[in-house]
């Protein structure tokens, strides 16, 4: 299935380029898919190439394009081969449309995918490029499992570029694969302050009465988010003031999250949304953000909440560290101690001066390190140099060095 959305673009300087990621709720397929949205507004050609629609990609856009990769369900096969089915399709969606380069997203199965592709293209005499951006557990959890390890080292050392979205996670990436590759460039995950702006929404959703306030939590409730830790903190929180705890997403720990809150006598206070894929105007609405995990690469979802103005507690030693000013945007505190983040959770929300304080610097933090218009222009540059093409000012700005 392909839908055709505009004509291609013919500007000047436009790139024609292929995009893969999971097309599921989780951080890298929302970066991936705003980084295709954001690279059609500035005038190339996307094209998205996964199983299903991504899940921000909501609505027509101007030069953009999707194309369903379908594995066959021969009954010979117990596991449809979708690497395989992905790489024909990259192969045929390069070699029809005239691709420049293939960006994947999380390098398993993705980066092994686009490596077949891109030899296949090249023993018919029709090169592409392949760049490959690194997005946490690709490396630091799958990436680590004895029955992949080998495939995604090779893999990502294929690939003609590859990108890490933090220095935490670049370092990882030397460290746990001992890559041969020269070079890998960090480029952060971004946000659109326009998207992500309290003053945007007027009002707060109703989650609870107007006195309480509101703390959240969004992921995809794996167990590297450690959300029993979530349920605890939270415990200690609503203990001293007034608040209510709104869990936005679904997965595996959902059911243990509601248990615990059961168990704790507070299930009365914890609102369970569900996925929802639209989360700016609930981020208005909070006033502290929780997300003590295991590990966090980088952690778009802290980004986000910043930007709305939303003071962060999270895990240090992790690429939160790169996130969040520790002390200033939010506080840092070891994976596992619970009683040192509810003590900082309650510090902020009981004083009224140091709560505005951290919600403005907040918001200031991430429009000024990580907006979209600073970061995006990274990878233009990025895809230029791997293509050999000239770099022009108008498409680089003074941000993107």
């Amino acid at each position: 299935m392909v839908w055709i959305l505009e004509a291609a673009y013919e500007s000047a300087g436009s790139m024609k380029i292929g995009i893969t990621c999971y097309p599921t709720y989780g951080g890298s397929g929302a970066v991936a898919t705003e980084l295709g949205l954001e690279l059609a507004r500035n005038g190339h050609e996307v094209h998205f190439i996964s199983y299903a629609q991504p899940f921000r990609l909501t609505q027509f856009k101007d030069g953009v394009y999707f194309h369903e990769v379908k594995p066959n369900q021969y009954p010979l096969f117990e596991y449809p081969p979708y690497s395989l089915a992905l790489a024909v399709t990259m192969h045929e969606v390069v070699r029809r449309e005239e691709l420049d380069l293939l960006h994947v997203h999380y390098a398993l199965p993705h980066a092994t995918a686009g490596w077949i592709a891109r030899d296949m293209l090249r023993a018919s005499g029709q090169d592409v490029k392949l760049v490959t951006t690194l997005h946490g557990t690709d490396i630091t959890l799958v990436g680590q499992d004895p029955s992949y390890w080998s495939i995604v080292r090779f893999s990502i050392e294929k690939s003609d570029r590859l990108t890490a979205v933090s220095s935490w996670l670049c370092d990882r990436t030397y460290q746990d694969f001992q890559c041969e590759q020269s070079a890998i460039d960090v480029i952060p995950n971004f946000v659109d302050p326009d998207v992500y702006d309290r003053d945007r929404y007027a009002g707060k959703h109703v989650l609870g009465s107007p006195d309480e306030r509101i703390v959240m939590h969004i992921s995809n409730f794996r167990r590297v988010k450690r959300i029993p830790d979530v349920i605890k903190i939270f415990h200690r929180v609503q203990s001293e003031l007034p608040a209510r705890l709104v869990l936005v997403g679904d997965g595996p720990e959902r059911q243990a999250a509601e248990d615990l809150a059961q168990r704790l006598g507070i299930s009365d206070r914890v609102v369970i949304l569900g996925k929802i894929e639209s989360v700016a105007e609930l981020l208005a609405s909070a006033d502290l953000f929780l997300l003590p995990s295991e590990q966090e690469s980088f952690g778009l979802v802290a980004l986000e909440a910043q930007a709305s103005g939303v003071p962060v507690i999270g895990s240090a030693h992790t690429g939160l560290a790169e996130v969040i000013e520790d002390g200033v945007t939010g506080s840092l505190h070891a994976v596992g101690d619970v009683d040192a983040m509810a003590e900082a959770g309650i510090a902020l929300l009981t004083d009224k001066d140091r709560w505005t304080a951290a919600s403005l610097a907040s918001r200031a933090w991430a429009v000024e390190n990580f907006a979209t218009s600073r970061v995006v222009p990274k990878y233009e540059k990025l895809y230029r140099d791997v293509l050999g093409l000239s770099q022009p000012d108008d498409t680089l700005g003074s941000d993107a060095s």
